[in-house]
């Protein structure tokens, strides 16, 4: 007995479009029923084939394939639906990456009396960014539950929310201005998803958040080597803020301390004048941040200048101790250090910059090559090492991802070849770091195995966003099979267009194929032989075809059907087919139970 629908809404955009399906013995891979030639026709036979079945609805195209699943039925997508739908897959409206989808959507609405889009005004909306939004609808993304994850990234919040300890930073006068309930937290995925909670539009300044980012440029610019004559690899074990050299006594320890800051802000545009300086390190910074905010305080550069005498004193000791380039103006040099940490960010716009180092060097929402994958590689290395000040051990033993935090209560995290975060809440705890900000890492971490040593395939007791739940094999398996029972072709056409396997089994190994055959759905049978290229001859645990199922219920125009069809499928095929049902349906039947 087939079960009742889950939920409509679960077939809602849960809907890929690609089609790929992998090699099966004894028939060729392609996509499905789109570019696999039947034995004994051209490739340009076959194309005008497709070509009629496609004009004649079967196989439509990806935009109106996209059309079908969001309209769910209807004859046109209210636009704040397909907005909507937009957003639970992370994309963002404004993302620059479809600029030109939601330009055209604009003028289109204009057009429109009820602000709805038909087929044909949807596709001419949406087809020159086809492909990324086909890639979000397939949940071809990263985290492919996007809406489940950011549930989970909520409640970490509201737990840290809770939380009161700490102490804002008074130690630069215009840092204790800020509220300590202030509290917010922005990510954003390789593939440009994002998702904020509380307070992520406030501009805060870096202050030692900017360390690794101007790290990062000086490699991008002189190489390795080159940074690293002046600047060493390894922890300290001291203050960040300690007038303390290398053993050897010719250079700071690692550049996410000051001593190693402020000689890296030596190294950027040597022999420029500090405005150049500045605005070539803002340029980078617009690049990182996917041009999203990026600005500057004078009031906390006046007021880091005006109470920096420890890095004064700092500076004046690295010169005296020859660290810098040889010419290289300290106080001109302090100047550009003090400036860096007043640029001022949001957790929006800083979680960009994380999942650009996240990503390689690339910017997720605009596609550019911001980084080298050198600097990259350098910058997260020590980022993990030495990113939270005396805390830094600690925070590598129990969240093992690079991370760096600054004074104004910003945590910089990146979760490699995942997604940039940034935490931020002023209150900081006795070594500097935001009280909130550890807390949501850690809880992150305890959750999700994102830990660098979690071993993705034996850790089974945590989450693992980066895959659908557990249980979507099983309502796929239904959802496909109700639909077949229910001859509901719409349902059909648009599994069809996805990742979902048209040809998966249940329990009792029987297919959407035996469904329709023995319910007599004969434009649900054509519909998977046709456009789907299912195996018309699969067994199900009694030995049963689809044909033995048409027979039995007496269901002749599904016989016909399947009978002009077996005579199309080669003894060869049908037989390699037959051999492997058993394995199938055995991995098919471990899947499920």
């Amino acid at each position: 007995m087939i079960a009742p629908p889950a939920a409509a809404a679960a077939l809602s955009f849960a809907c890929p479009l690609s089609g790929w399906r992998a090699p099966q013995p004894g028939r060729k891979a392609g996509f499905r029923g789109f570019c696999t030639p039947a034995k004994g026709h051209s490739e340009a036979s076959t194309d005008t084939s497709a070509d009629k079945r496609r004009k004649a609805g079967i196989l439509p195209s990806l935009e109106d394939l996209l059309f079908y699943t969001i309209a769910e039925g209807q004859e046109k997508i209210p636009a704040h639906k397909f907005t909507t739908a937009l957003k639970s897959t992370g994309l963002r409206t404004g993302d620059p990456r479809l600029k030109e989808c939601m330009e055209m959507l604009k003028v289109t609405l204009k057009t429109t009396s009820d602000g709805a889009l038909d087929r044909h005004l949807f596709k001419k909306c949406v087809q020159s960014n086809i492909v990324l939004l086909t890639q979000a609808f397939r949940k071809k993304f990263v985290i492919p539950d996007f809406q489940s994850f950011s549930t989970h990234i909520n409640d970490i919040y509201d737990n840290g929310k809770k939380l009161s300890g700490g102490q804002v930073a008074d130690y630069i006068p215009q840092l204790a201005r800020f509220s300590p309930d202030l509290w917010g937290v922005a990510l954003c995925t390789v593939d440009g998803q994002r998702h904020t909670v509380g307070d992520t539009k406030v501009p805060f300044c870096l202050q030692s958040c900017v360390k690794p980012l101007k790290y990062a440029i000086a490699v991008h610019d002189h190489g390795t080597e080159y940074v690293h004559r002046f600047i060493g690899k390894e922890p300290s074990g001291l203050r960040f803020n300690k007038l303390f050299l290398n053993e050897d006594g010719d250079k700071p320890h690692n550049p996410m301390v000051n001593a190693g800051a402020i000689v890296c802000t030596s190294l950027i545009k040597q022999g420029a004048s500090n405005a150049e300086k500045f605005d070539y390190v803002m340029n980078f910074m617009n690049k990182l941040a996917g041009n999203e905010y990026v600005g500057f305080s004078n009031a906390t550069f006046q007021s880091e200048r005006e109470s920096g005498d420890r890095n004064f004193a700092i500076g004046y000791y690295l010169k005296e101790k020859k660290c810098f380039p040889e010419g290289t103006d300290m106080t001109s040099i302090l100047d550009f250090y003090f400036q860096l940490c007043s640029i001022e960010v949001t957790c929006e716009s800083a979680s960009v910059m994380a999942a650009t180092l996240a990503n390689g060097g690339f910017c997720p929402i605009t596609g550019e090559r911001v980084l080298s994958p050198e600097a990259v590689r350098n910058t997260l290395s020590l980022m993990h090492s030495c990113g939270m000040y005396d805390f830094s051990g600690q925070f590598a033993f129990h969240v093992g991802l690079p991370a760096k935090s600054g004074v104004a209560g910003g945590i910089l995290l990146v979760v490699p070849n995942v997604m940039g975060i940034m935490c931020w809440s002023p209150p900081l705890d006795k070594l500097g770091n935001s009280v909130r900000g550890i807390q949501f890492c850690t809880d992150l971490v305890s959750l999700c195995n994102f830990h660098n040593y979690d071993n993705l395939r034996h850790f089974a007791k945590k989450l693992d966003p980066r895959r659908e739940g557990g249980d979507q094999r099983v309502k796929s398996v239904i959802n496909l099979l109700f639909a077949a029972y229910t001859g509901d072709v719409s349902a059909l056409r648009r599994f069809a267009l996805s990742s979902m396997d048209m040809e998966q089994r249940d329990y009792d190994s029987r297919t959407a194929l035996h469904v329709a055959a023995a319910e007599g759905h004969a434009e649900v049978v054509r519909f998977l032989l046709e456009a789907c290229k299912v195996n018309p001859v699969p067994k199900d645990r009694w030995g049963n075809t689809p044909m033995d199922e048409a027979v039995h219920f007496g269901h002749h125009d599904v016989v016909t059907i399947l009978r002009d069809y077996h005579t199309q499928y080669s003894p060869q095929d049908a037989a390699a087919t037959a051999a492997a049902d058993s394995q199938s349906a055995e991995k098919n039947l471990d899947g499920l139970l």
